[in-house]
């Protein structure tokens, strides 16, 4: 393969990896909104358990909804988050051989100097 080639691909992986990394971030955001979630609904539901709060059906529906939402949401943005990082590192091992197998050269300083 020619440099050409290889800086097409290097491209086209650099592009994966910031594709990735914002998937990756995008998913600590959900894991971190269905803990806040799980921890709302939880807290609401003891606090009705030892009479803190009254007793309200409809309250007690959305409570649960939150702690069980929370946990599917935390869970499978998890798992997402998990195969993105593994994608990730494939991606970055492959561009990083790619430029290992390029005939690059060393550019003096502007100094003179390495």
């Amino acid at each position: 393969m020619s440099d050409g080639d290889h800086r097409e691909q290097i491209v086209r992986l650099e592009a994966q990896i910031d594709g990735l990394t914002a998937r990756i971030e995008s998913c600590r955001k959900f894991i971190l909104a269905g803990r806040i979630a799980v921890a709302g609904g939880g807290l609401v539901l003891i606090a009705m358990l030892v009479g803190a709060i009254q007793f309200d059906p409809s309250v007690m529906a959305v409570a649960v909804a939150a702690v069980l939402g929370g946990i599917v949401a935390a869970g499978s943005n998890r798992s997402t988050a998990k195969e993105a990082t593994h994608e990730l590192a494939a991606a970055e091992a492959q561009r990083a051989t790619l430029i290992g197998q390029m005939n690059l050269r060393l550019v003096p300083d502007r100094d003179g100097l390495q």
